[in-house]
Protein backbone atom coordinates (compact mmCIF):
# COMPACT_ATOMS: atom_id res chain seq x y z
CA UNK A 1 0.00 0.00 0.00
CA UNK A 2 2.87 2.31 -1.07
CA UNK A 3 0.56 4.76 -2.71
CA UNK A 4 -1.99 6.90 -0.85
CA UNK A 5 -5.74 5.61 -1.42
CA UNK A 6 -8.31 8.57 -2.99
CA UNK A 7 -11.13 8.79 0.01
CA UNK A 8 -13.70 11.45 0.93
CA UNK A 9 -12.41 13.65 3.68
CA UNK A 10 -14.21 13.07 6.46
CA UNK A 11 -15.03 14.66 10.27
CA UNK A 12 -11.76 15.90 11.41
CA UNK A 13 -10.77 16.91 15.10
CA UNK A 14 -14.22 16.71 16.23
CA UNK A 15 -14.55 13.16 15.14
CA UNK A 16 -14.90 10.21 17.32
CA UNK A 17 -11.22 8.63 16.09
CA UNK A 18 -9.72 11.84 17.17
CA UNK A 19 -11.88 11.09 20.56
CA UNK A 20 -10.33 7.46 20.66
CA UNK A 21 -6.65 8.77 20.16
CA UNK A 22 -7.20 11.05 23.11
CA UNK A 23 -8.45 8.17 25.34
CA UNK A 24 -5.44 6.17 24.42
CA UNK A 25 -3.28 9.31 25.29
CA UNK A 26 -4.86 9.25 28.26
CA UNK A 27 -3.92 5.38 28.86
CA UNK A 28 -0.31 6.40 27.95
CA UNK A 29 0.00 9.03 30.15
CA UNK A 30 -1.61 7.16 32.79
CA UNK A 31 1.01 4.02 32.38
CA UNK A 32 3.88 6.56 32.60
CA UNK A 33 2.89 7.89 35.98
CA UNK A 34 2.34 5.02 37.50
CA UNK A 35 5.57 3.78 36.53
CA UNK A 36 7.72 6.28 37.29
CA UNK A 37 5.35 7.22 40.32
CA UNK A 38 6.77 4.26 41.95
CA UNK A 39 10.67 5.10 41.92
CA UNK A 40 9.62 8.43 43.19
CA UNK A 41 7.39 6.99 45.93
CA UNK A 42 9.81 4.22 47.05
CA UNK A 43 12.75 6.88 47.89
CA UNK A 44 10.18 8.53 50.29
CA UNK A 45 8.92 5.16 51.55
CA UNK A 46 11.98 4.50 52.64
CA UNK A 47 13.22 7.98 54.27
CA UNK A 48 10.18 8.23 55.95
CA UNK A 49 10.41 4.67 57.60
CA UNK A 50 14.10 5.88 58.38
CA UNK A 51 12.87 8.88 59.82
CA UNK A 52 10.19 7.10 62.32
CA UNK A 53 12.67 4.64 63.33
CA UNK A 54 15.03 6.87 64.24
CA UNK A 55 12.24 9.23 66.27
CA UNK A 56 11.17 6.42 68.42
CA UNK A 57 14.75 5.36 69.10
CA UNK A 58 14.75 8.90 70.74
CA UNK A 59 11.79 9.23 72.56
CA UNK A 60 11.40 5.62 74.27
CA UNK A 61 14.23 6.01 77.02
CA UNK A 62 15.08 2.22 78.27
CA UNK A 63 14.36 1.18 74.58
CA UNK A 64 16.64 4.28 73.02
CA UNK A 65 19.69 2.83 75.30
CA UNK A 66 18.77 -0.66 74.24
CA UNK A 67 18.83 0.50 70.16
CA UNK A 68 21.66 2.41 70.65
CA UNK A 69 23.49 -0.37 72.23
CA UNK A 70 22.49 -2.24 69.35
CA UNK A 71 23.31 -0.85 66.43
CA UNK A 72 24.58 -3.68 64.39
CA UNK A 73 21.56 -5.24 65.08
CA UNK A 74 19.59 -1.96 63.47
CA UNK A 75 21.99 -2.18 60.51
CA UNK A 76 20.62 -5.33 59.50
CA UNK A 77 17.25 -4.62 59.97
CA UNK A 78 17.71 -1.59 57.52
CA UNK A 79 19.38 -4.40 55.06
CA UNK A 80 16.32 -6.83 55.14
CA UNK A 81 13.78 -4.08 54.79
CA UNK A 82 15.99 -2.58 51.62
CA UNK A 83 16.13 -5.86 50.88
CA UNK A 84 12.93 -6.48 50.66
CA UNK A 85 12.03 -3.13 49.01
CA UNK A 86 14.38 -3.94 46.31
CA UNK A 87 11.93 -7.59 45.81
CA UNK A 88 9.20 -5.71 46.13
CA UNK A 89 10.02 -3.34 42.94
CA UNK A 90 11.36 -6.09 41.39
CA UNK A 91 7.71 -7.83 41.75
CA UNK A 92 5.46 -4.75 40.96
CA UNK A 93 7.63 -3.74 37.83
CA UNK A 94 8.13 -6.80 36.14
CA UNK A 95 3.33 -7.46 36.85
CA UNK A 96 3.61 -3.57 35.34
CA UNK A 97 5.66 -4.58 32.51
CA UNK A 98 3.64 -7.30 31.51
CA UNK A 99 0.13 -5.68 31.98
CA UNK A 100 1.24 -2.21 30.16
CA UNK A 101 3.39 -3.78 27.43
CA UNK A 102 -0.11 -6.01 26.36
CA UNK A 103 -1.71 -2.43 26.28
CA UNK A 104 0.50 -0.51 24.66
CA UNK A 105 0.84 -2.94 21.68
CA UNK A 106 -2.98 -3.55 21.84
CA UNK A 107 -3.73 -0.34 20.69
CA UNK A 108 -2.07 -0.83 17.06
CA UNK A 109 -5.14 -3.59 16.77
CA UNK A 110 -7.45 -0.91 17.27
CA UNK A 111 -5.45 1.80 14.73
CA UNK A 112 -5.42 -0.91 12.28
CA UNK A 113 -9.20 -0.82 12.32
CA UNK A 114 -9.97 2.71 13.18
CA UNK A 115 -7.07 4.74 11.24
CA UNK A 116 -7.12 6.15 7.38
CA UNK A 117 -3.88 5.61 6.06
CA UNK A 118 -3.53 9.11 5.51
CA UNK A 119 -4.58 9.92 9.39
CA UNK A 120 -2.37 7.18 11.14
CA UNK A 121 0.73 9.38 11.56
CA UNK A 122 -1.61 12.03 13.00
CA UNK A 123 -4.03 9.43 15.45
CA UNK A 124 -0.94 7.09 16.60
CA UNK A 125 1.50 10.09 17.42
CA UNK A 126 -1.43 11.88 19.68
CA UNK A 127 -2.35 8.63 21.59
CA UNK A 128 2.00 7.75 21.84
CA UNK A 129 2.57 11.49 23.16
CA UNK A 130 1.01 10.59 26.52
CA UNK A 131 3.73 8.83 27.47
CA UNK A 132 6.14 11.80 27.14
CA UNK A 133 3.73 13.84 28.49
CA UNK A 134 3.02 11.56 31.84
CA UNK A 135 6.94 11.81 32.38
CA UNK A 136 6.89 15.57 32.12
CA UNK A 137 4.01 15.90 35.03
CA UNK A 138 5.00 13.37 37.21
CA UNK A 139 8.94 14.56 37.59
CA UNK A 140 7.34 18.03 38.36
CA UNK A 141 4.93 16.80 40.50
CA UNK A 142 5.64 13.85 41.82
CA UNK A 143 7.98 14.78 44.59
CA UNK A 144 5.77 17.67 45.67
CA UNK A 145 3.08 15.15 46.24
CA UNK A 146 5.02 13.27 48.49
CA UNK A 147 6.50 16.15 50.16
CA UNK A 148 3.11 17.84 50.76
CA UNK A 149 0.58 15.30 51.26
CA UNK A 150 3.01 11.77 51.67
CA UNK A 151 4.03 9.48 49.82
CA UNK A 152 0.62 7.24 49.26
CA UNK A 153 -0.71 10.14 47.62
CA UNK A 154 1.38 9.49 44.69
CA UNK A 155 -0.77 5.99 44.61
CA UNK A 156 -3.68 7.28 45.45
CA UNK A 157 -3.78 9.98 42.94
CA UNK A 158 -2.25 7.91 39.64
CA UNK A 159 -3.66 5.24 40.41
CA UNK A 160 -7.54 6.59 40.38
CA UNK A 161 -6.53 8.15 37.03
CA UNK A 162 -5.69 4.60 35.84
CA UNK A 163 -9.39 3.67 37.48
CA UNK A 164 -10.69 6.81 35.33
CA UNK A 165 -8.69 5.56 31.93
CA UNK A 166 -10.32 2.00 32.64
CA UNK A 167 -13.47 3.31 32.66
CA UNK A 168 -13.22 5.34 29.79
CA UNK A 169 -11.57 2.44 27.47
CA UNK A 170 -14.69 -0.08 28.44
CA UNK A 171 -17.58 2.05 27.33
CA UNK A 172 -15.62 4.15 24.40
CA UNK A 173 -12.98 2.05 22.95
CA UNK A 174 -14.54 -0.22 20.60
CA UNK A 175 -12.66 -3.07 17.68
CA UNK A 176 -13.54 -1.63 15.11
CA UNK A 177 -16.47 1.57 13.59
CA UNK A 178 -19.17 -1.24 12.28
CA UNK A 179 -19.82 -1.86 16.08
CA UNK A 180 -19.20 1.71 17.89
CA UNK A 181 -22.90 2.89 18.69
CA UNK A 182 -21.68 6.60 18.82
CA UNK A 183 -20.12 7.03 15.49
CA UNK A 184 -22.03 8.94 12.83
CA UNK A 185 -22.46 7.17 10.04
CA UNK A 186 -20.39 9.47 7.82
CA UNK A 187 -17.35 8.87 9.87
CA UNK A 188 -18.30 5.25 9.42
CA UNK A 189 -18.65 5.30 6.05
CA UNK A 190 -15.58 7.29 5.54
CA UNK A 191 -13.05 4.68 7.59
CA UNK A 192 -14.37 1.80 5.99
CA UNK A 193 -13.90 3.36 2.54
CA UNK A 194 -10.58 4.47 3.44
CA UNK A 195 -9.53 1.04 4.60
CA UNK A 196 -11.38 -1.20 2.32
CA UNK A 197 -7.97 -2.50 0.64
CA UNK A 198 -6.80 -4.14 4.01
CA UNK A 199 -8.05 -7.75 5.52
CA UNK A 200 -10.88 -7.69 8.11
CA UNK A 201 -11.55 -11.40 8.52
CA UNK A 202 -10.16 -12.55 11.97
CA UNK A 203 -6.56 -14.09 10.87
CA UNK A 204 -5.21 -17.50 10.76
CA UNK A 205 -2.04 -18.77 12.18
CA UNK A 206 0.91 -16.21 12.17
CA UNK A 207 2.85 -16.69 9.47
CA UNK A 208 6.48 -17.11 11.54
CA UNK A 209 8.72 -18.09 8.82
CA UNK A 210 7.87 -15.72 6.24
CA UNK A 211 8.03 -13.17 8.93
CA UNK A 212 11.67 -13.94 9.69
CA UNK A 213 12.76 -13.85 5.73
CA UNK A 214 11.02 -10.44 5.52
CA UNK A 215 13.94 -7.61 5.12
CA UNK A 216 11.45 -4.59 5.34
CA UNK A 217 9.65 -6.26 8.85
CA UNK A 218 13.88 -6.57 9.91
CA UNK A 219 14.27 -3.05 8.84
CA UNK A 220 11.38 -2.00 11.80
CA UNK A 221 12.89 -4.10 14.15
CA UNK A 222 16.59 -2.92 13.73
CA UNK A 223 15.09 0.11 13.63
CA UNK A 224 13.76 0.30 16.93
CA UNK A 225 16.81 -1.38 18.30
CA UNK A 226 18.80 1.92 17.48
CA UNK A 227 16.25 3.99 18.36
CA UNK A 228 15.65 2.83 21.89
CA UNK A 229 20.06 2.62 22.46
CA UNK A 230 20.24 6.05 22.86
CA UNK A 231 17.35 6.94 24.11
CA UNK A 232 17.56 4.68 27.24
CA UNK A 233 21.07 6.12 27.27
CA UNK A 234 19.79 9.70 27.77
CA UNK A 235 16.85 9.15 30.02
CA UNK A 236 18.79 6.55 32.37
CA UNK A 237 22.17 8.61 33.07
CA UNK A 238 21.16 12.14 32.15
CA UNK A 239 21.58 13.13 36.08
CA UNK A 240 24.77 11.54 36.28
CA UNK A 241 26.27 13.32 33.16
CA UNK A 242 24.52 16.92 34.19
CA UNK A 243 25.74 16.45 37.72
CA UNK A 244 29.32 15.21 36.95
CA UNK A 245 30.26 17.48 33.82
CA UNK A 246 28.48 20.83 34.57
CA UNK A 247 28.34 20.51 38.60
CA UNK A 248 24.58 20.58 38.92
CA UNK A 249 22.07 17.86 40.38
CA UNK A 250 19.23 17.55 38.06
CA UNK A 251 18.05 15.45 40.36
CA UNK A 252 16.99 18.72 42.47
CA UNK A 253 15.07 20.18 39.68
CA UNK A 254 11.93 18.32 38.45
CA UNK A 255 11.24 20.92 35.82
CA UNK A 256 14.75 20.82 34.67
CA UNK A 257 14.87 17.20 34.56
CA UNK A 258 11.31 16.59 32.58
CA UNK A 259 11.70 19.14 30.06
CA UNK A 260 13.29 16.48 27.57
CA UNK A 261 9.72 14.69 27.81
CA UNK A 262 7.47 18.04 27.20
CA UNK A 263 9.69 18.18 24.06
CA UNK A 264 9.57 14.81 22.89
CA UNK A 265 5.52 14.75 23.37
CA UNK A 266 5.40 18.04 21.13
CA UNK A 267 8.40 16.61 18.82
CA UNK A 268 5.78 13.50 18.51
CA UNK A 269 2.34 15.55 17.73
CA UNK A 270 4.08 17.70 15.46
CA UNK A 271 5.81 14.78 13.38
CA UNK A 272 2.80 13.29 13.10
CA UNK A 273 0.78 15.95 11.58
CA UNK A 274 3.25 17.32 8.87
CA UNK A 275 3.80 13.30 7.53
CA UNK A 276 0.10 13.30 7.34
CA UNK A 277 0.49 16.45 5.61
CA UNK A 278 2.53 15.65 3.10
CA UNK A 279 0.44 12.51 2.60
CA UNK A 280 -2.77 14.42 2.27
CA UNK A 281 -1.42 16.68 -0.18
CA UNK A 282 0.23 14.14 -2.44
CA UNK A 283 3.71 16.07 -1.89
CA UNK A 284 5.53 12.95 -0.87
CA UNK A 285 4.33 8.86 -1.20
CA UNK A 286 4.23 7.22 1.97
CA UNK A 287 7.26 5.24 2.04
CA UNK A 288 9.51 8.69 1.08
CA UNK A 289 7.63 10.17 4.56
CA UNK A 290 8.30 6.92 6.31
CA UNK A 291 11.72 6.97 5.41
CA UNK A 292 12.06 10.96 5.77
CA UNK A 293 10.92 10.79 9.16
CA UNK A 294 13.35 7.95 10.43
CA UNK A 295 15.87 9.52 9.13
CA UNK A 296 15.90 12.86 11.28
CA UNK A 297 14.65 10.46 13.44
CA UNK A 298 17.90 8.81 13.94
CA UNK A 299 20.27 11.23 12.03
CA UNK A 300 19.40 14.54 13.93
CA UNK A 301 19.87 12.49 17.67
CA UNK A 302 23.19 11.64 16.61
CA UNK A 303 24.67 14.53 15.89
CA UNK A 304 23.41 16.41 19.32
CA UNK A 305 25.00 13.14 20.58
CA UNK A 306 28.38 13.23 19.08
CA UNK A 307 28.59 17.43 19.82
CA UNK A 308 28.11 16.90 23.41
CA UNK A 309 31.58 16.05 24.40
CA UNK A 310 32.60 19.06 22.61
CA UNK A 311 30.59 21.64 24.44
CA UNK A 312 30.54 20.06 28.03
CA UNK A 313 31.79 23.01 29.29
CA UNK A 314 28.48 25.23 28.31
CA UNK A 315 25.96 24.38 30.37
CA UNK A 316 23.28 26.10 28.10
CA UNK A 317 24.13 24.31 25.49
CA UNK A 318 24.66 20.83 26.63
CA UNK A 319 20.97 21.20 28.24
CA UNK A 320 19.65 22.21 25.06
CA UNK A 321 21.34 19.47 23.49
CA UNK A 322 20.02 16.75 25.93
CA UNK A 323 16.39 17.93 25.55
CA UNK A 324 17.10 17.88 21.36
CA UNK A 325 17.90 14.51 21.71
CA UNK A 326 14.76 12.86 23.16
CA UNK A 327 12.85 15.55 21.04
CA UNK A 328 14.31 14.80 17.78
CA UNK A 329 14.29 11.01 18.07
CA UNK A 330 10.24 10.69 18.82
CA UNK A 331 10.40 11.95 14.92
CA UNK A 332 10.59 8.15 14.60
CA UNK A 333 6.81 7.53 15.31
CA UNK A 334 5.82 8.56 12.14
CA UNK A 335 8.21 6.55 10.39
CA UNK A 336 9.26 3.21 11.03
CA UNK A 337 7.66 2.62 14.62
CA UNK A 338 4.02 2.76 13.00
CA UNK A 339 5.20 1.35 9.44
CA UNK A 340 3.79 -2.25 10.67
CA UNK A 341 0.46 -0.69 10.21
CA UNK A 342 1.63 -0.10 6.51
CA UNK A 343 2.83 -3.55 5.89
CA UNK A 344 0.98 -5.80 7.87
CA UNK A 345 -1.68 -4.67 9.51
CA UNK A 346 -3.28 -7.78 10.43
CA UNK A 347 -0.52 -8.58 13.05
CA UNK A 348 0.29 -4.88 13.97
CA UNK A 349 -0.14 -5.66 17.51
CA UNK A 350 1.97 -9.00 17.59
CA UNK A 351 4.51 -7.19 15.34
CA UNK A 352 4.83 -4.47 18.05
CA UNK A 353 5.51 -6.48 20.65
CA UNK A 354 8.62 -8.24 19.18
CA UNK A 355 9.53 -4.63 17.96
CA UNK A 356 9.33 -3.27 21.54
CA UNK A 357 11.55 -6.10 22.36
CA UNK A 358 14.25 -5.28 20.15
CA UNK A 359 14.24 -1.79 22.03
CA UNK A 360 14.28 -3.06 25.67
CA UNK A 361 17.20 -5.51 24.49
CA UNK A 362 18.80 -2.31 22.94
CA UNK A 363 18.26 -0.52 25.90
CA UNK A 364 20.14 -3.53 28.43
CA UNK A 365 22.73 -3.47 26.17
CA UNK A 366 23.73 -0.14 25.95
CA UNK A 367 23.00 0.79 29.57
CA UNK A 368 25.71 -2.05 30.18
CA UNK A 369 28.18 -0.99 27.93
CA UNK A 370 27.58 3.19 28.92
CA UNK A 371 28.18 1.81 32.65
CA UNK A 372 31.69 -0.23 32.00
CA UNK A 373 32.80 2.58 29.12
CA UNK A 374 32.39 5.67 32.04
CA UNK A 375 33.90 3.70 34.42
CA UNK A 376 37.19 3.54 32.71
CA UNK A 377 37.55 7.14 32.40
CA UNK A 378 34.44 9.35 32.67
CA UNK A 379 35.22 12.27 29.91
CA UNK A 380 36.97 9.72 27.27
CA UNK A 381 34.36 6.94 28.23
CA UNK A 382 31.14 9.33 27.34
CA UNK A 383 32.67 10.61 24.14
CA UNK A 384 33.01 6.43 23.26
CA UNK A 385 29.35 6.16 24.15
CA UNK A 386 28.24 8.97 22.25
CA UNK A 387 30.19 7.99 18.93
CA UNK A 388 29.11 4.18 19.60
CA UNK A 389 25.31 5.31 19.82
CA UNK A 390 25.83 7.17 17.15
CA UNK A 391 27.56 4.47 15.04
CA UNK A 392 24.18 1.79 15.98
CA UNK A 393 21.83 4.60 15.06
CA UNK A 394 23.35 5.19 11.74
CA UNK A 395 23.70 1.38 10.92
CA UNK A 396 19.81 1.18 12.07
CA UNK A 397 19.01 4.28 9.32
CA UNK A 398 20.81 2.55 6.38
CA UNK A 399 19.23 -0.49 6.75
CA UNK A 400 16.07 0.68 7.62
CA UNK A 401 16.55 3.25 4.04
CA UNK A 402 17.90 0.24 1.79
CA UNK A 403 14.90 -2.27 2.73
CA UNK A 404 11.95 -0.59 4.45
CA UNK A 405 9.07 -0.92 2.58
CA UNK A 406 5.17 0.60 2.87
CA UNK A 407 3.61 -1.96 0.58
CA UNK A 408 1.08 -4.32 2.54
CA UNK A 409 3.42 -7.41 2.16
CA UNK A 410 1.72 -10.71 0.79
CA UNK A 411 2.21 -12.79 4.16
CA UNK A 412 -0.19 -10.21 5.62
CA UNK A 413 -2.79 -10.04 3.00
CA UNK A 414 -5.94 -12.14 3.57
CA UNK A 415 -6.17 -15.84 1.39
CA UNK A 416 -9.27 -16.57 0.13
CA UNK A 417 -9.93 -20.47 0.63
CA UNK A 418 -11.51 -22.39 -2.91
CA UNK A 419 -11.93 -25.94 -3.13
CA UNK A 420 -11.16 -27.75 -6.29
Amino acid sequence: MDGKPATRKGPDFCSLRYGLALIMHFSNFTMITQRVSLSIAIIAMVNTTQQHALSNASTEGPVADALNNSSISIKESDTKAADFGVILVIVVRTVQGMAQGMAWTGQFTIWAKWAPPLERSKLTTIAGSGSAFGSFIILCVGGLISQALGWPFIFYIFGSTGCVCCLLWFTVIYDDPMHHPCISVREKEHIVSSLAQQPSSPRRAVPIKAMVTCLPLWAIFLGFFSHFWLCTIILTYLPTYISTLLHVNIRDSGVLSSLPFIAAASCTILGGQLADFLLSRNLLRLITVRKLFSSLGLLLPSICAVALPFVASSYVITIILLILIPGTSNLCDSGFIINTLDIAPRYASFLMGISRGFGLIAGIISSTATGFLISQDFESGWRNVFFLSAAVNMFGLVFYVTFGQAELQDWAKERTLTRL
